[in-house]
Protein backbone atom coordinates (compact mmCIF):
# COMPACT_ATOMS: atom_id res chain seq x y z
CA UNK A 1 0.00 0.00 0.00
CA UNK A 2 2.49 2.48 0.77
CA UNK A 3 4.63 1.72 -2.29
CA UNK A 4 1.60 2.57 -4.43
CA UNK A 5 0.53 5.49 -2.67
CA UNK A 6 4.70 6.40 -3.15
CA UNK A 7 3.96 5.52 -6.49
CA UNK A 8 0.80 8.34 -6.96
CA UNK A 9 2.63 11.22 -5.26
CA UNK A 10 5.40 10.78 -7.39
CA UNK A 11 3.35 10.96 -10.54
CA UNK A 12 1.27 13.55 -9.19
CA UNK A 13 4.26 15.88 -8.62
CA UNK A 14 5.28 14.68 -12.50
CA UNK A 15 2.60 15.78 -13.39
CA UNK A 16 2.40 19.29 -11.39
CA UNK A 17 5.83 19.94 -13.46
CA UNK A 18 4.68 18.68 -16.55
CA UNK A 19 1.43 21.36 -16.30
CA UNK A 20 3.97 24.45 -15.00
CA UNK A 21 6.44 23.75 -17.94
CA UNK A 22 3.96 23.75 -20.39
CA UNK A 23 1.81 26.71 -19.17
CA UNK A 24 5.31 28.81 -19.00
CA UNK A 25 5.73 27.21 -22.39
CA UNK A 26 2.78 29.02 -23.76
CA UNK A 27 3.23 32.29 -21.87
CA UNK A 28 6.62 32.05 -23.57
CA UNK A 29 5.47 31.99 -26.94
CA UNK A 30 2.40 34.73 -26.25
CA UNK A 31 4.96 36.98 -24.56
CA UNK A 32 6.94 36.52 -27.93
CA UNK A 33 4.18 36.93 -29.97
CA UNK A 34 3.16 40.42 -28.48
CA UNK A 35 6.22 41.56 -28.83
CA UNK A 36 6.59 40.67 -32.51
CA UNK A 37 3.42 42.04 -33.27
CA UNK A 38 4.64 45.49 -30.97
CA UNK A 39 7.69 45.62 -33.33
CA UNK A 40 5.41 44.70 -36.54
CA UNK A 41 3.35 47.95 -35.42
CA UNK A 42 6.17 50.09 -34.21
CA UNK A 43 7.85 49.42 -37.82
CA UNK A 44 4.16 50.52 -39.84
CA UNK A 45 3.72 53.51 -37.53
CA UNK A 46 7.59 54.80 -38.57
CA UNK A 47 7.17 53.93 -42.49
CA UNK A 48 3.80 56.22 -42.35
CA UNK A 49 5.40 59.03 -40.06
CA UNK A 50 8.72 59.04 -42.85
CA UNK A 51 5.99 58.76 -45.16
CA UNK A 52 3.45 61.30 -43.99
CA UNK A 53 5.99 63.83 -43.61
CA UNK A 54 7.58 63.62 -47.60
CA UNK A 55 3.56 63.87 -48.55
CA UNK A 56 2.92 66.64 -46.36
CA UNK A 57 6.09 68.66 -47.70
CA UNK A 58 5.56 67.31 -51.54
CA UNK A 59 1.92 68.78 -50.64
CA UNK A 60 2.66 72.33 -49.30
CA UNK A 61 4.58 73.09 -51.51
CA UNK A 62 2.23 72.12 -54.75
CA UNK A 63 -0.72 73.40 -52.83
CA UNK A 64 1.72 77.57 -52.76
CA UNK A 65 2.27 76.82 -56.72
CA UNK A 66 -1.51 76.35 -56.97
CA UNK A 67 -2.12 79.69 -54.57
CA UNK A 68 0.52 81.80 -56.31
CA UNK A 69 -1.25 80.42 -59.89
CA UNK A 70 -5.00 80.94 -59.03
CA UNK A 71 -3.99 84.81 -58.03
CA UNK A 72 -2.55 85.31 -61.24
CA UNK A 73 -5.40 83.18 -62.97
CA UNK A 74 -7.61 85.81 -61.30
CA UNK A 75 -6.21 88.45 -62.37
CA UNK A 76 -5.85 87.29 -66.27
CA UNK A 77 -9.68 86.35 -65.89
CA UNK A 78 -9.89 90.48 -65.02
CA UNK A 79 -8.34 91.02 -68.24
CA UNK A 80 -10.60 89.06 -70.01
CA UNK A 81 -13.79 91.10 -68.42
CA UNK A 82 -12.16 94.09 -69.04
CA UNK A 83 -11.34 93.20 -73.07
CA UNK A 84 -14.68 91.80 -73.73
CA UNK A 85 -16.28 94.75 -71.85
CA UNK A 86 -14.41 96.70 -74.49
CA UNK A 87 -15.02 94.66 -77.36
CA UNK A 88 -18.83 95.09 -76.83
CA UNK A 89 -18.15 98.55 -76.48
CA UNK A 90 -16.13 98.83 -79.98
CA UNK A 91 -18.73 96.83 -81.96
CA UNK A 92 -21.38 99.85 -80.78
CA UNK A 93 -19.21 102.66 -82.68
CA UNK A 94 -18.50 102.89 -86.15
CA UNK A 95 -14.89 102.02 -87.51
CA UNK A 96 -14.00 99.74 -83.99
CA UNK A 97 -13.92 96.68 -86.05
CA UNK A 98 -12.29 96.65 -89.48
CA UNK A 99 -13.36 93.63 -91.80
CA UNK A 100 -10.36 92.21 -93.33
CA UNK A 101 -12.10 89.80 -96.11
CA UNK A 102 -12.64 93.08 -97.59
CA UNK A 103 -9.53 94.98 -96.83
CA UNK A 104 -6.28 92.68 -97.85
CA UNK A 105 -4.43 95.89 -98.12
CA UNK A 106 -4.58 97.19 -94.69
CA UNK A 107 -3.66 93.39 -93.23
CA UNK A 108 0.26 94.37 -94.12
CA UNK A 109 0.28 97.53 -91.91
CA UNK A 110 -1.69 96.11 -88.89
CA UNK A 111 0.10 92.82 -89.44
CA UNK A 112 2.93 95.14 -87.54
CA UNK A 113 0.96 95.53 -84.61
CA UNK A 114 -0.63 92.11 -83.53
CA UNK A 115 0.64 89.03 -82.22
CA UNK A 116 2.82 86.98 -84.45
CA UNK A 117 0.15 83.84 -84.17
CA UNK A 118 -2.36 86.22 -85.67
CA UNK A 119 -0.55 87.85 -88.25
CA UNK A 120 -0.28 83.74 -89.30
CA UNK A 121 -4.09 83.67 -89.26
CA UNK A 122 -4.19 87.27 -91.16
CA UNK A 123 -2.24 86.29 -93.99
CA UNK A 124 -2.83 82.08 -94.05
CA UNK A 125 -6.65 82.25 -92.86
CA UNK A 126 -5.46 79.48 -90.55
CA UNK A 127 -5.09 79.38 -86.75
CA UNK A 128 -2.24 76.55 -85.58
CA UNK A 129 -4.56 73.87 -87.62
CA UNK A 130 -2.50 71.91 -90.08
CA UNK A 131 -4.89 72.15 -92.52
CA UNK A 132 -6.13 75.50 -93.44
CA UNK A 133 -9.72 76.17 -92.16
CA UNK A 134 -11.72 78.73 -93.67
CA UNK A 135 -12.41 82.34 -92.05
CA UNK A 136 -15.72 83.92 -92.62
CA UNK A 137 -15.05 87.22 -90.88
CA UNK A 138 -11.83 88.45 -89.07
CA UNK A 139 -12.02 91.95 -86.92
CA UNK A 140 -9.39 93.79 -84.86
CA UNK A 141 -10.63 95.46 -81.45
CA UNK A 142 -9.78 98.78 -80.53
CA UNK A 143 -9.37 100.49 -76.91
CA UNK A 144 -12.08 102.62 -76.86
CA UNK A 145 -10.40 104.46 -73.86
CA UNK A 146 -9.98 108.44 -74.44
CA UNK A 147 -6.76 108.63 -72.88
CA UNK A 148 -4.42 110.09 -75.40
CA UNK A 149 -1.48 107.24 -74.61
CA UNK A 150 -4.60 104.19 -74.82
CA UNK A 151 -7.02 105.42 -77.61
CA UNK A 152 -6.66 103.57 -80.72
CA UNK A 153 -4.92 100.47 -79.24
CA UNK A 154 -5.00 96.88 -81.01
CA UNK A 155 -5.68 94.73 -78.35
CA UNK A 156 -7.28 91.56 -79.97
CA UNK A 157 -8.23 89.62 -82.76
CA UNK A 158 -11.84 87.53 -83.23
CA UNK A 159 -11.92 85.19 -85.92
CA UNK A 160 -15.29 83.53 -87.11
CA UNK A 161 -14.66 80.10 -88.59
CA UNK A 162 -16.62 78.44 -91.01
CA UNK A 163 -17.39 75.55 -88.62
CA UNK A 164 -18.57 77.39 -86.08
CA UNK A 165 -15.80 77.79 -83.90
CA UNK A 166 -14.86 81.76 -82.48
CA UNK A 167 -11.74 82.15 -81.90
CA UNK A 168 -9.75 85.25 -79.57
CA UNK A 169 -6.13 86.42 -79.79
CA UNK A 170 -5.84 88.74 -77.40
CA UNK A 171 -2.00 91.07 -77.39
CA UNK A 172 -0.52 89.38 -74.50
CA UNK A 173 -1.05 85.56 -75.90
CA UNK A 174 -3.92 84.75 -74.35
CA UNK A 175 -6.70 82.60 -76.88
CA UNK A 176 -10.06 81.90 -76.12
CA UNK A 177 -12.04 79.21 -77.78
CA UNK A 178 -15.76 78.60 -77.94
CA UNK A 179 -17.10 75.83 -79.66
CA UNK A 180 -19.63 76.23 -82.25
CA UNK A 181 -22.61 75.17 -80.00
CA UNK A 182 -21.17 78.02 -77.47
CA UNK A 183 -21.11 74.70 -74.83
CA UNK A 184 -17.28 74.44 -74.85
CA UNK A 185 -14.96 76.93 -74.20
CA UNK A 186 -11.06 76.51 -74.05
CA UNK A 187 -9.08 79.50 -72.24
CA UNK A 188 -5.08 79.05 -73.40
CA UNK A 189 -3.30 81.75 -71.26
CA UNK A 190 -0.03 83.24 -71.90
CA UNK A 191 1.74 81.57 -68.91
CA UNK A 192 0.95 77.99 -70.40
CA UNK A 193 -1.88 77.12 -67.94
CA UNK A 194 -5.23 75.77 -69.88
CA UNK A 195 -8.91 76.47 -68.43
CA UNK A 196 -11.81 74.44 -69.90
CA UNK A 197 -15.14 74.24 -69.87
CA UNK A 198 -17.19 71.10 -70.18
CA UNK A 199 -20.92 70.48 -71.90
CA UNK A 200 -21.39 68.88 -68.53
CA UNK A 201 -20.28 72.10 -66.80
CA UNK A 202 -17.44 70.32 -65.17
CA UNK A 203 -14.60 73.37 -65.03
CA UNK A 204 -10.47 71.73 -65.97
CA UNK A 205 -8.09 73.84 -65.08
CA UNK A 206 -4.68 73.08 -65.25
CA UNK A 207 -1.36 74.51 -64.26
CA UNK A 208 1.25 74.09 -66.27
CA UNK A 209 4.01 75.55 -63.55
CA UNK A 210 2.52 72.72 -61.31
CA UNK A 211 1.52 70.51 -63.54
CA UNK A 212 -1.10 70.14 -61.69
CA UNK A 213 -5.23 69.35 -62.79
CA UNK A 214 -7.75 70.73 -60.69
CA UNK A 215 -11.36 69.82 -62.00
CA UNK A 216 -14.32 71.80 -60.56
CA UNK A 217 -17.68 69.48 -60.45
CA UNK A 218 -21.78 71.11 -60.83
CA UNK A 219 -22.42 69.20 -57.27
CA UNK A 220 -19.37 70.97 -55.96
CA UNK A 221 -16.64 68.19 -55.82
CA UNK A 222 -13.14 69.32 -56.55
CA UNK A 223 -10.27 66.67 -57.97
CA UNK A 224 -6.52 67.84 -57.70
CA UNK A 225 -4.48 65.83 -59.65
CA UNK A 226 -0.67 66.00 -59.09
CA UNK A 227 2.04 65.27 -61.04
CA UNK A 228 3.51 62.39 -58.80
CA UNK A 229 0.22 60.85 -59.34
CA UNK A 230 -0.98 61.75 -55.99
CA UNK A 231 -5.16 62.63 -55.89
CA UNK A 232 -6.91 64.94 -53.63
CA UNK A 233 -10.57 64.76 -53.28
CA UNK A 234 -12.95 67.87 -51.33
CA UNK A 235 -16.39 67.03 -51.19
CA UNK A 236 -19.06 69.82 -50.85
CA UNK A 237 -19.93 68.30 -47.24
CA UNK A 238 -16.15 69.64 -45.97
CA UNK A 239 -14.56 65.80 -46.81
CA UNK A 240 -11.49 66.09 -47.84
CA UNK A 241 -9.66 62.80 -49.39
CA UNK A 242 -6.18 62.03 -50.13
CA UNK A 243 -4.98 59.20 -52.47
CA UNK A 244 -1.06 58.99 -52.58
CA UNK A 245 1.02 57.70 -54.69
CA UNK A 246 1.41 54.41 -53.15
CA UNK A 247 -2.53 54.10 -52.84
CA UNK A 248 -2.69 54.89 -49.09
CA UNK A 249 -5.66 56.61 -49.08
CA UNK A 250 -6.28 59.22 -46.37
CA UNK A 251 -9.92 61.01 -45.07
CA UNK A 252 -10.59 63.78 -42.46
CA UNK A 253 -14.33 64.44 -41.64
CA UNK A 254 -16.02 67.66 -40.74
CA UNK A 255 -16.01 65.65 -37.09
CA UNK A 256 -12.42 65.71 -36.78
CA UNK A 257 -12.13 61.95 -38.00
CA UNK A 258 -9.24 61.31 -39.65
CA UNK A 259 -8.76 57.43 -41.22
CA UNK A 260 -6.20 56.36 -43.18
CA UNK A 261 -6.25 52.82 -45.31
CA UNK A 262 -3.00 51.24 -45.77
CA UNK A 263 -2.10 48.84 -48.94
CA UNK A 264 -1.80 45.83 -46.92
CA UNK A 265 -5.55 46.28 -45.38
CA UNK A 266 -4.64 47.95 -42.50
CA UNK A 267 -6.67 50.82 -41.32
CA UNK A 268 -6.28 53.36 -38.53
CA UNK A 269 -9.08 55.79 -37.41
CA UNK A 270 -7.73 58.42 -35.36
CA UNK A 271 -10.67 60.64 -33.26
CA UNK A 272 -10.76 64.48 -32.66
CA UNK A 273 -10.25 63.63 -29.06
CA UNK A 274 -6.62 61.97 -30.15
CA UNK A 275 -8.29 58.40 -29.67
CA UNK A 276 -6.85 55.64 -32.09
CA UNK A 277 -8.42 52.61 -33.11
CA UNK A 278 -6.29 49.79 -35.40
CA UNK A 279 -7.67 47.69 -37.40
CA UNK A 280 -5.05 44.87 -38.72
CA UNK A 281 -6.00 42.93 -42.09
CA UNK A 282 -5.16 39.39 -39.95
CA UNK A 283 -8.37 40.30 -38.03
CA UNK A 284 -7.04 41.77 -34.94
CA UNK A 285 -8.20 45.34 -33.81
CA UNK A 286 -5.99 47.84 -31.57
CA UNK A 287 -7.48 50.34 -29.35
CA UNK A 288 -5.62 53.16 -27.73
CA UNK A 289 -7.09 55.88 -25.24
CA UNK A 290 -5.44 57.96 -22.44
CA UNK A 291 -7.02 55.74 -20.65
CA UNK A 292 -5.43 52.70 -21.39
CA UNK A 293 -4.16 50.29 -24.38
CA UNK A 294 -6.13 47.50 -25.61
CA UNK A 295 -5.59 44.57 -28.41
CA UNK A 296 -8.83 42.11 -29.09
CA UNK A 297 -7.64 38.79 -31.07
CA UNK A 298 -9.83 37.04 -33.11
CA UNK A 299 -10.33 34.28 -30.63
CA UNK A 300 -11.63 36.33 -27.95
CA UNK A 301 -8.74 37.09 -26.11
CA UNK A 302 -8.78 40.68 -24.91
CA UNK A 303 -5.30 41.97 -23.44
CA UNK A 304 -5.68 45.57 -21.98
CA UNK A 305 -2.71 47.66 -20.57
CA UNK A 306 -3.78 50.60 -18.13
CA UNK A 307 -1.83 54.27 -18.10
CA UNK A 308 -1.19 53.03 -14.39
CA UNK A 309 1.19 50.05 -16.04
CA UNK A 310 -1.23 47.21 -14.53
CA UNK A 311 -1.78 44.55 -17.56
CA UNK A 312 -4.92 42.69 -17.87
CA UNK A 313 -6.06 39.62 -19.86
CA UNK A 314 -9.06 38.15 -20.85
CA UNK A 315 -9.11 34.80 -22.26
CA UNK A 316 -12.03 33.30 -24.43
CA UNK A 317 -12.33 30.64 -22.39
CA UNK A 318 -13.35 32.66 -19.13
CA UNK A 319 -10.01 32.76 -17.63
CA UNK A 320 -8.44 36.41 -16.26
CA UNK A 321 -5.33 37.22 -15.51
CA UNK A 322 -3.68 40.39 -14.11
CA UNK A 323 -0.24 41.89 -13.79
CA UNK A 324 1.04 45.04 -11.55
CA UNK A 325 3.13 47.11 -13.48
CA UNK A 326 5.82 45.46 -12.28
CA UNK A 327 4.57 42.24 -13.95
CA UNK A 328 3.88 40.20 -11.09
CA UNK A 329 0.28 38.21 -11.10
CA UNK A 330 -2.00 39.78 -8.53
CA UNK A 331 -5.08 37.49 -10.00
CA UNK A 332 -5.56 34.15 -12.80
CA UNK A 333 -9.22 33.52 -12.01
CA UNK A 334 -9.71 30.32 -14.17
Amino acid sequence: KSVKIHKLQKEKVEFERYTTTAQVTRENEKAEEIQMLKQQIAGLQEEFRRNESHWQAAHGKLRNQIDTLTKQNLELQDELRVSEHQRLEAKGQSGAAVDFTSRQPDTLVLADLLPVVVVKCLRQRTCGRKSPVPVTHLSVFKETNTSSSTKGKIFGVEQMLIDGRKIITFRNGTKKEISADTRTTVVMFFNGDIKKIMPDQRVIYYYADAQTAHTTYPSGLEVLRFPNNQIEKHYPDGTKEIVFPDQTVKRFSESGLEETVFPDGTVVKVEKNGDKMVLFSNGQKEIHTAQFKRREYPDGTIKTVYSSGQQETKYSSGRVRIKDEEGNIILDKK
